[in-house]
């Protein structure tokens, strides 16, 4: 009668549909038993022997998994064994008692009780299996001579080139390096709107290609894949349990002491054995055993559907208390890549022309700000190049057809020309291009900011998460123009990784319970300290998801709204679920110790204590509603 523990998404969910099937089968035998004796009774009542015949063989059949549970249960001690063992000592009083019918049904109606509780377990299972399905598929993979070879993508490795048509599934992340196409990425960030991408844009194994060909170079696969990161974090998030469910288990065995207390008292004052059996049966606290992992695999399940991958369900309360906001700046308010901002040129000197010297000497470095250059002009119009050279930290030179042409710092160019203009205020890099010692023009780049940053800011504050503060490794200028446009008052720039951590400290310190975002290596320490910690899944890197609670798999900060509600939401339907499970439990367990339940109080209350559960899990289940979409 107890559910087994499962490693979701293998062949033992297989094994738990077995368990289920078994279940059944007694629980039908049982039943034709049970109806078998009862018409007897009623159509010969003569032969009482008989029909006590009938319904001991009911009583059997399913005291054999009760009895069975309950001793495994005394060797390894649970929240559900306790249940076991509350059934088992009702079903061997009600055959102390003589009352073969209550020996029948009360474990009758617990087993239908604990199908119900095992196919909610199996429902969280099956959407980690589906996603898991997602994993496997066919690959195109594209040898040397450019020839196509249909394998199963778990053969493919870093560095492979696979084709993916209209209606493939991407077989694992990767870097497009030809085609444009709309992709469904819903199965792993949530979103409903096809993202459309083109070549140099990485994207997710598991997403949907829509329309046209693309031809992908494999960066990660199997489990190191985004969505072999989200399978793993569900399943840890799943088998987690939570703290209400941790403090039960602590006090199970000075329960099951109250409820043997009870009983007997019940015996002392009324010697009615009914009113014992149904103050064991009422006291079963399944419904207050399920409130929180009900609860808590309806919240992770419907996070990972909004693109939020929480480690556990203690990180899912922690986000309702959540006070102030810690929050990084390269690739979490920002992109975390440079891109080209304005072109300045020379009077009597071309944009294009600018552009495509720029691109051009851009591409033979690997500099972020060389790198960031590449796509500001088409190929095809670049000048070709000899000679080049890099000049660590200042810029490229080569020569062209047009003259030795030089890309950088102003430090750089001042070799190269005598009539620099003044370099333009600007709060990024500013890098110039010298073509035969004539200044040709200056190139502005920046990070950008994320378009929904202020939104997603404003939102934490109308959540109460007023605290906030922009804490960064850049300079206090830069620090100071993005906290200036996300509504940031309080900036603490060039922060080294320690200085992050004790930052936060101090945040918690004075008795904020802070959420802190990031995305790189330098924020890990500061996302461990944290009450929570939040990492941007599209780009983030390795180390600060592990470090992290809490993933944005589709890194858009407007999920950080989504995640403080949704905790929020969750928590009031645990408190729901927690005043049902123990509220309900002892007005059953009164009513049953004063013998308001009747001459078939055992049954009656198994019934009712049924009916809890169902409550518990109904009430969870409308967390599965809740739905927000991005605009």
């Amino acid at each position: 009668m107890t559910t087994t523990t499962l490693n979701p998404g293998d062949s033992l969910t297989r094994q738990e549909r077995r368990h289920i099937t078994r279940q059944l089968v007694l629980a039908l035998i049982a039943s034709g038993a049970l109806i078998l004796g009862l018409l007897w009774r009623w159509l010969a009542p003569a032969q009482v022997a008989v029909a006590d015949i009938l319904l001991g063989f009911a009583s059997l059949v399913v005291a054999v998994p009760v009895l069975r549970h309950a001793i495994h249960s005394l060797r390894h001690p649970s929240l559900h064994g306790l249940t076991d063992q509350l059934i088992a000592l009702a079903l061997l009083g009600a055959w102390a008692s003589g009352d073969l019918l209550t020996a029948a049904l009360l474990p009758l109606i617990m087993i239908i009780g604990h199908i119900l509780e095992e196919r909610s377990v199996i429902g969280s299972q099956e959407a980690i299996e589906a996603l898991s399905k997602l994993t496997r598929s066919r690959a195109r993979r594209v040898d040397a001579d450019g020839n196509l070879h249909d394998i199963d993508n778990q053969d493919l490795v870093a560095g492979d080139i696979v084709e993916v048509r209209a209606g493939d599934h991407i077989p694992a992340d990767g870097r497009i390096l030809d085609g444009k196409a709309s992709l469904d990425t819903a199965p792993i960030t949530g979103e409903s709107i096809p993202q459309e991408v083109q070549p140099g844009m990485e994207v997710y194994g598991g997403a949907i290609n829509l329309d046209g060909r693309l031809r992908i170079e494999v960066t990660q696969t199997g489990d190191s894949s985004t969505l072999g990161k989200v399978i793993a974090l569900m399943q840890s998030a799943e088998q987690a349990s939570p703290p209400i469910t941790r403090m039960l288990e602590r006090h199970a065995a000075s329960y099951l002491l109250l409820v043997l207390m009870i009983a007997a008292s019940t015996w002392f004052l009324t010697q009615n054995a009914q009113a014992v059996l149904a103050v064991l049966v009422a006291a079963c606290p399944c419904a207050l055993v399920l409130s929180a992992p009900a609860t808590s695999i309806a919240g992770l399940t419907v996070a990972a559907r909004h693109g939020i991958l929480i480690r556990g369900a203690a990180f899912l309360e922690a986000l309702a208390e959540l006070n102030a906001v810690v929050v990084d700046k390269t690739g979490t308010l920002t992109h975390g890549k440079l891109q080209l901002q304005a072109v300045i040129e020379q009077e009597g000197e071309s944009a294009e022309r600018l552009r495509a010297f720029a691109a051009s000497l851009g591409s033979t470095s690997n500099h972020p700000v060389s790198r960031a250059l590449v796509t500001i002009a088409p190929q095809a119009g670049w000048p070709t190049l000899d000679n080049v050279r890099e000049h660590q930290g200042l810029g490229v030179s080569a020569h062209t057809p047009a003259g030795e042409a030089v890309l950088g710092r102003r430090e750089l160019l001042e070799k190269y020309s005598r009539d620099l203009p003044a370099e333009p205020d600007h709060d990024g890099p500013v890098v110039g291009l010298v073509l035969n010692s004539r200044f040709l023009g200056w190139l502005l780049l920046a990070d950008s900011l994320r378009p929904e940053a202020a939104q997603a800011m404003s939102e934490l504050r109308e959540l109460g998460l007023n605290r906030q503060v922009l804490l960064t490794g850049d300079r206090q200028e830069v620090a100071r123009h993005i906290a200036q446009h996300v509504g940031i008052d309080d900036v603490i720039a060039g922060a080294l990784p320690a200085d992050k951590l004790h930052h936060v400290k101090v945040q918690i310190d004075h008795g904020f319970r802070p959420m802190v975002i990031g995305d790189g290596i330098n924020d890990s320490l500061a996302l461990k300290a944290g009450v929570v910690g939040v990492a941007m899944g599209a780009g983030g890197s390795d180390i600060a998801m592990s470090s992290a609670d809490i993933v944005l798999i589709g890194s858009d900060l407007r999920r950080l709204g989504t995640c403080v509600r949704l905790s929020r939401r969750c928590r009031r339907t645990l408190q729901v679920n927690v005043v049902i499970g123990l509220g309900w439990t002892v007005v059953i367990v009164v009513a049953a110790a004063l013998g308001w339940l009747g001459a078939s109080g055992a049954v009656i209350a198994a019934i009712l204590h049924n009916l809890s559960t169902l409550l518990v899990l109904g009430n969870a289940g409308r967390l599965l509603r809740f739905e927000e979409k991005l605009s």
